[in-house]
C-alpha cells in the first residue's frame, strides 16, 4: 500500500511534459479522473510491460473518465524517445528532482531505487485505490481498472 491513503485528497500539482504540455490536478478536477503511476526508469524490462500495458488498457480508462499519466525521473528527452517508440498516446512527467514522488509518499523500492506506485483519483481529487508492488508491474493496471469499474 502507498502512503497515502484511499479517500484522502489527492495531493493538487503541475508539471510540464516533455511536448510543452501541462499535467495539473486541479485541472481535471469535476471533468476527469486520473490513473497516475510512478515508475523508475525508461526501457528497462518490467518499467517498459508496464507502461506497455497502461496503454493497451488506455482506451478502457479513457471510456471510464479517466486520463492516464506516468511519471519517473527519466528526462523529457527520454520520455519523448520511449513515448514514441513504444506509441504512448498518454503523457508522460519528468521528476528528476523526486518533488512529485515526495509530494505523492511513493516509497523507494528496497530502499534505493524509485518506488512503483499507482494511483486512481477521481474526479473529486480523491484517491479511490493506492497500490505499490516494485516487480509485478503487470497488477497495476489490474488494480486500476478494478478500482475504475467499482
Amino acid at each position: 500500500m502507498a502512503s497515502l491513503a484511499e479517500g484522502s485528497p489527492a495531493p493538487d500539482f503541475s508539471a510540464r511534459t516533455g511536448d510543452g504540455g501541462e499535467v495539473s490536478l486541479s485541472a481535471l478536477r469535476g471533468q476527469r479522473g486520473l490513473i497516475l503511476f510512478f515508475y523508475p526508469k525508461d526501457e528497462t524490462p518490467i518499467c517498459r510491460a508496464e507502461v506497455c500495458a497502461f496503454r493497451d488498457s488506455y482506451a478502457a480508462f479513457q471510456a471510464a473518465g479517466f486520463e492516464v499519466v506516468g511519471v519517473s525521473s527519466d528526462t523529457n528527452d527520454s520520455h519523448d524517445r520511449f513515448r514514441e517508440r513504444h506509441q504512448l498516446p498518454f503523457a508522460l512527467i519528468s521528476d528528476q528532482d523526486g518533488e512529485l514522488r515526495r509530494l505523492y509518499q511513493v516509497p523507494r523500492t528496497l530502499g534505493l531505487f524509485p518506488g512503483r506506485t499507482t494511483f486512481v483519483i477521481d474526479s473529486a481529487g480523491i484517491i479511490r485505490r493506492a497500490f505499490t508492488a516494485a516487480f509485478a508491474s503487470d497488477e497495476h493496471v489490474a488494480q486500476a481498472l478494478q478500482a475504475i469499474r467499482t
